[in-house]
């Protein structure tokens, strides 16, 4: 993936406005009062517009649209990619689509629902992926994606709900390293030096 820092610089300056915008906005709820960081919705935007990632994946778990769900959203708008946001539990897919169009961003993301083992096998050479821990089988997930080996980014969260398991940084086979990035989260770049999980 070559690096693009107007794009990244683009997708972070939208993020961080639909933060501030929407961030006392109760039809929007997804602001700097949710759980995830707002720096690290910024940074996730910024770092998947940035790298041109064309493919990226998120599998949620029960909560629907969340705030990462956003910034994947703002980078597929900036950089024409194709997001597919793979729902486990049955969403009322029209309500997430309401909560996208908040943000002027439904048509940015295709939303799935299925098994998100079985579902995730429909794509290869994914460039970006956010996968969610509290997804009962995640550790499964991380063996079976098929991420760009020559340069692609894992994001997972909600890593304190993981009871037992690795990082994906540990399953994976292949040039990896694996960082903390803000509370319950962790990112994996894959097709840099060799693998050292942190």
């Amino acid at each position: 993936m070559k690096w693009s820092a107007q794009d990244a610089m683009q997708a972070y300056l939208h993020t961080l406005q639909l933060c501030k915008t929407h961030s006392n906005d109760e039809d929007c709820p997804l602001g700097t009062r949710n759980i995830i960081q707002p720096q690290c919705m910024e940074f996730i935007s910024a770092l998947a517009a940035g790298n041109q990632a064309k493919l990226m994946v998120q599998v949620t778990s029960h909560e629907g649209i969340n705030p990462l769900t956003i910034a994947l959203a703002v980078a597929a708008k900036h950089t024409k990619a194709r997001f597919v946001c793979i729902f486990h539990q049955l969403q009322d897919l029209e309500n997430c689509r309401a909560q996208l169009s908040c943000y002027d961003l439904e048509d940015a993301v295709e939303l799935v629902h299925g098994n998100p083992c079985e579902v995730i096998m429909e794509f290869k050479n994914i460039d970006f992926a956010v996968i969610d821990c509290e997804f009962e089988d995640f550790l499964r997930l991380f063996e079976i994606i098929d991420v760009n080996l020559r340069g692609s980014i894992v994001v997972v969260s909600n890593i304190l709900e993981r009871r037992i398991g690795a990082s994906f940084g540990e399953v994976i086979k292949g040039k990896c390293v694996t960082r903390s990035i803000g509370e319950g989260m962790e990112l994996t770049r894959i097709g840099l030096m060799s693998c050292k999980p942190q």
